[in-house]
């Protein structure tokens, strides 16, 4: 009971599922999408109707071919090509409007589970907070590709295995006639008798590939996140390849990959044994399927009850009726691949839509738009995820215009107190008021370095056509990357090619080209030695004259391009900003 319930409650599997299916049916792109099902389904049913034709053409051929009759055979033989053709045309037409449809389902999906993903920076969020959804990006890439395309085959499968099951039972009922059994004082006559024995055979293999396969389930579950995080670490490593060199880390790299790799192998080992047992039975099953129907049917025609061709008919009959019952003995391992992927898509939809929810609700920390234009911390604490707590009672104002310099021992929250002043930090309590309506860029240590051409990680937030060719030019010249100039439409892994001071060269280019009305800058400046660090902040002054600078930065020679100074003072307890 307690697995009807999991499976067909309001908040079963089986509930759930249909609501990450519905959207698209009636979104944006149904018209579409109902025109290709339509077309696909046609087609489908077009083969199943080819495959009736066929089954009613082998009754006079074999019967032709029992009597040695050419004239017949050949004429026989040219309606079979005809059938053919046409079984070919439309199981061409099913193949090529399927994939269409799933390419564009998977598109619409893609685009809506990206855009959940990013809006509200609900990506950002759920790295920080434990929600049981690891590796997003496979989930958003292989995840959907799999259930889009395996949901349709199995839907489409289905489909047409059950309208080929209606036309074959009319058709193998009439052939198999009734079976009589001599029992003790009675005759017991079973009406299409093969239809029974069909329907028996199925429920049986149904029945017993549950039984054998269902750890299937659980273990493709697994494999797609131990196969995900073994590919995650790998591509950590790639980005992060001259540290790991410079440390000298590679046996430490090897053993942590080998160790993923091995929760690989001892998972696909379990996988093995499972598929074994289930492809032992299900080939066992297949195979006495094939000499089934002639057991079966033998009787009668050994009694002289049917003719030679109405043996071969009966036989594909049943052989149809089988397949189509046997539907679930024969895509068992699809059904749970397809589960495991859907739990997967499932549990990640669950998690965007909570994230997001909280970030729609007032938080612990209140970002408010402040019609003044000021920037303002009221009564501020913040705490970790874990809940400790890191700074108490910041209070505040910077105005526009203000030029401040924020210092303090490391590890004391002053970049939390910029992730907080920027609206992306959850953990804590108090209010953030911030002027409605400005421009504000904040630069962390380690600016971002997105994939693409020169030009559009210069350019990045904005697309990389928001800027002439000369403008870019001339920001990277004042930052001191003239020799970049010539690479600007060169495409790049460029968090490789550039060092850690030309990245935060390139992170202030960014903020002179878009002109910020307030720029805090996250220690921006702390790879670049003394000279050029000044240089830069003057470069700033004379570039932003009307910019609010906040900097968080240790090198005491900053004094002088700042007039006002917060510093972190930590206590027993929480840090505490003072100054003014």
């Amino acid at each position: 009971m307690n697995d009807r319930k999991l499976l067909l409650g309001e908040g079963g599997f089986l509930a759930r599922v249909w609501r990450l299916l519905v959207p698209y049916w009636k979104g944006d792109e149904r018209v579409r999408a109902w025109l290709l099902l339509v077309g696909t389904v046609a087609a489908a049913l077009g083969v199943v109707y080819t495959e009736v034709l066929v089954n009613q053409w082998s009754r006079p051929f074999f019967n032709a071919v029992e009597q040695k009759s050419v004239g017949d055979f050949e004429r026989l033989l040219v309606h079979f090509g005809v059938l053919a053709a046409l079984m070919t045309v439309a199981a061409m037409y099913k193949v090529y409007l399927q994939q269409m449809l799933e390419m564009r389902w998977r598109v619409w999906l893609t685009h809506a589970y990206v855009s959940d993903w990013l809006a509200d920076k609900v990506y950002y969020h759920l790295e920080l907070e434990a929600r049981g959804t690891d590796n997003p990006d496979q989930r958003m890439q292989e995840d959907l590709k799999f259930f889009t395309g395996v949901t349709l085959d199995l839907a489409l499968g289905l489909l047409a295995s059950f309208v080929s099951l209606v036309s074959f039972v009319v058709i193998l009922w009439r052939l198999s006639g009734t079976l009589v059994l001599e029992l003790p004082g009675a005759a017991v006559g079973i009406p299409g008798y093969m239809v029974w024995a069909a329907l028996g055979y199925a429920i049986a293999g149904s029945v017993l590939s549950h039984f054998i396969g269902r750890p299937l389930i659980a273990l493709n579950f697994q494999k797609q996140r131990l196969e995900a995080d073994f590919r995650f670490a790998l591509v950590r490593l790639r980005e992060n390849a001259e540290g790991a060199a410079l440390y000298g880390g590679e046996a430490r790299e090897k053993a942590g990959l080998f160790a993923r790799f091995e929760d690989i192998r001892r998972n696909w080992w379990r996988l093995m044994r499972y598929t074994r047992r289930l492809t032992a039975f299900r080939t066992g099953y297949n195979q006495l399927a094939v000499v089934f129907p002639f057991l079966v049917a033998a009787p009668r025609y050994f009694a002289g009850e049917t003719d030679f061709g109405t043996l071969m008919q009966t036989a594909a009959a049943f052989a149809a009726v089988q397949v189509a019952l046997s539907w679930f003995v024969t895509n068992y391992q699809g059904i749970a691949e397809w589960k495991a992927s859907a739990d997967r898509l499932l549990t990640f939809h669950d998690a965007l839509v909570a994230t997001a929810a909280e970030r729609r609700r007032e938080t612990g920390i209140g970002v408010l738009a402040d019609g003044g234009g000021a920037y303002a911390a009221e009564a501020l604490e913040l705490v970790l995820p874990n809940g400790r707590p890191i700074v108490a009672g910041a209070a505040f104002t910077i105005r526009p215009g203000d030029q401040v310099l924020v210092t303090g021992p490391s590890g004391s929250g002053k970049s939390t107190l910029f992730r907080a002043l920027a609206g992306i930090w959850p953990f804590g309590r108090g209010r953030v008021r911030v002027p409605a309506g400005a421009r504000v860029m904040f630069l962390p240590q380690k600016p971002y370095v997105p994939t693409g051409s020169l030009r559009e990680v210069v350019a990045y937030p904005s697309p990389p056509d928001a800027f002439g060719a000369a403008e870019i030019a001339r920001v990277l010249a004042a930052v001191r990357l003239d020799a970049l100039v010539p690479r600007l439409d060169e495409t790049a892994n460029w968090a490789m090619q550039l060092s850690g001071g030309e990245q935060q060269k390139l992170a202030l280019a960014r903020a002179l080209l878009h002109r910020p009305d307030w720029l805090f800058l996250d220690e921006a400046t702390s790879a670049l030695d003394e000279e050029t660090e000044r240089a830069f902040y003057g470069l700033l002054a004379a570039e932003l004259p009307g910019t609010t600078v906040v900097s968080i930065a240790h090198r005491a020679g900053l004094d002088a391009f700042h007039g006002r100074h917060f510093r972190f003072e930590p206590t027993e307890g929480p840090t505490r900003v003072v100054g003014g």
